[in-house]
């Protein structure tokens, strides 16, 4: 039977959108307000959230945040005052990673609950020590692995967890975009752009989609396209090798026309697949022996993600439980990560978990 012939069946009704909380309403703090805040408090402020202050070491960027959005907040430009403000209760910090850990040591002791920018740290170790701090505080440090809330990745997982698709065989995600945008910003200077600040959320998602299986080996490689003008290589892809299974990752940067998006999950009892433009726009298909359905999907990765990732995170406060996307999970998303970069300089394979920092 082709996959025209299977029958198109009713999508199953899986919890792929961001949940909110019941009840729980606690006062936010925003420490660092650039660009990608835009869309942090958006979400935000349409999921009726309260954010009280706002902080930015060039005070009239939070400004700007705070008419646009939350007239009524604080403003700050040392984060510390902010932490000294008893309304803040949860603090989203989005500056870059080399800045964040004494920010977020800093809020932990205060006894705030964090949610942090992606990617967490840039050293295992560091990470290791800051979920001990927060587990000694009594507080909550999650990730903001916004990624998961995409309406196609958000049912993709949740179809996983359901266990629709049975034991998963392989997960192949590839991405063909122009991110030389990034050209006169922060964000050039970065070595490995690609596999690590914008890759960590497919290995993540490799992370989730797997499903618990324990990774081996990573093999990657990196380059820059034959007319690039910036510095990092915007080409990059990655092998990783499972017992039982296997992933791979794909990242053409420099697309200047016709991109697209799309991931494949396979699995012992069905298989998913979504392909689009981009991955704000997106056809996601299952197939398994009952048949063959494409979900309506609702919402968008942005800002839709935010909304997930801090919705999550107020939830497991108010429940009293561990976040999904606590920091100690994540940093299994970061050990790929770590094998990923350290792979593309070797030219070697590299077990998760052997790479502590990575280098910049």
């Amino acid at each position: 039977m082709t996959a025209h012939e299977t029958p198109l069946i009713p999508a199953p009704n899986l919890p792929y959108l961001p949940q909110d909380p019941k009840n729980y309403r606690p006062g936010i703090g925003l420490i660092g307000c650039g660009g990608i805040t835009e869309d942090h408090l958006k979400a935000y402020q349409s999921a009726g959230y309260h954010v009280v202050a706002l902080c930015d070491v060039e005070r009239a960027r939070a400004e700007n945040r705070q008419q646009e959005y939350f007239p009524q907040a604080e403003i700050y430009s040392d984060y510390r005052d902010l932490l000294r403000n008893n309304s803040v209760e949860v603090v989203d910090i989005t500056t870059h990673p080399h800045q964040r850990p004494p920010i977020i040591e800093a809020a932990l002791e205060a006894r705030r609950h964090v949610l942090s920018q992606k990617p967490f740290v840039l050293d295992l170790d560091e990470g290791e020590r800051l979920i001990e701090k927060a587990e000694k505080c009594g507080v909550r440090l999650a990730v903001n692995q916004n990624g998961r809330w995409a309406p196609h990745f958000s049912y993709m997982r949740a179809a996983v967890s359901a266990g629709l698709l049975g034991e998963i065989a392989g997960v192949h995600l590839s991405v063909h975009w122009d991110h030389s945008w990034v050209q006169g910003t922060e964000f050039e200077k970065v070595k490995h752009l690609i596999l690590y600040d914008y890759a960590i959320h497919w290995f993540d998602m490799v992370n989730c989609l797997m499903n618990g299986q324990p990774a081996q080996r990573v093999y990657a490689s990196m380059a820059p396209s034959a007319w690039q003008t910036i510095m990092p290589a915007l080409l990059g892809q990655a092998m990783i090798e499972y017992e039982t299974a296997q992933a791979s990752l794909a990242f053409d940067g420099h697309i200047p026309f016709g991109s697209e998006d799309r991931s494949l999950v396979s699995g012992s009892a069905g298989t998913i697949s979504s392909v689009g433009p981009g991955n704000k726009i997106q056809t996601l298909t299952m197939t398994t022996e009952a048949g063959r359905c494409q979900p309506e999907l609702q919402g968008s990765w942005f800002p839709d993600g935010f909304h997930g990732t801090m919705g999550e995170l107020l939830c497991s406060i108010e429940e009293d439980r561990v976040p999904t996307i606590d920091a100690r999970s994540n940093l299994n998303s970061l050990a790929l990560c770590f094998a990923a970069t350290a792979s593309a300089e070797r030219n070697e394979p590299v077990v998760p978990g052997t790479v502590r920092r990575i280098s910049s």
